[in-house]
């Protein structure tokens, strides 16, 4: 018995040396263990939450971007069609411009032709006239008859109208 009384002393003595020198080494480093996987699990989950934040947060201004993409791209079509619409105004305005002018141009043009014409024509008018009277007081028999029938005009007027009475009878 006394071997076994000294076994259960030493036992006695190794749990006493274990609980007083290396339970609390151990408890210690377990409760800084628990503490830092404590702080390492809150840490988590305060990432977590902040990813949870970053995305709502993500999600609002690709939101907010897409409404103003889409507010942009509603503008930027209105703007385009106003520059057409004022490029359309701006040809239409230049169209009848420049067709104003050519009218302008066209009528400038035939006043033009216009006194040309009669300025040739009339030289034509005059040569014509002269080459006729040319001919004609060059032909004898043709000038002849046309006096005679000068003569024979004035001879029936004459007939026909009361002679006039001189103051010399």
């Amino acid at each position: 018995m006394v071997k076994f009384a000294a076994e259960i002393f030493g036992f006695l003595v190794i749990i006493v040396v274990i609980y007083r020198y290396i339970v609390p080494p151990l408890r210690k480093a377990m409760t800084a263990r628990q503490a830092t996987i404590g702080s390492e699990f809150d840490e988590a989950r305060k990432a977590k939450e902040d990813a949870e934040a970053a995305e709502t947060k993500y999600k609002k201004s690709i939101g907010r971007a897409e409404q103003e993409a889409a507010q942009l791209r509603d503008s930027a079509r209105a703007q385009s069609e106003q520059i057409l619409e004022e490029l359309g105004a701006k040809a239409h305005q230049e169209a009848e411009r420049i067709a104003e002018r050519g009218r302008q141009q066209l009528a400038a043009e035939r006043d033009r032709l216009v006194r040309e014409l009669r300025t040739e024509m009339g030289t034509l008018a005059v040569d014509l006239a002269s080459k006729i009277v040319h001919d004609f007081l060059a032909d004898e028999a043709r000038r002849g008859a046309t006096v005679d029938r000068f003569l024979d005009d004035l001879d029936r007027r004459g007939s026909e109208q009361p002679a006039p009475v001189s103051a010399s009878t």
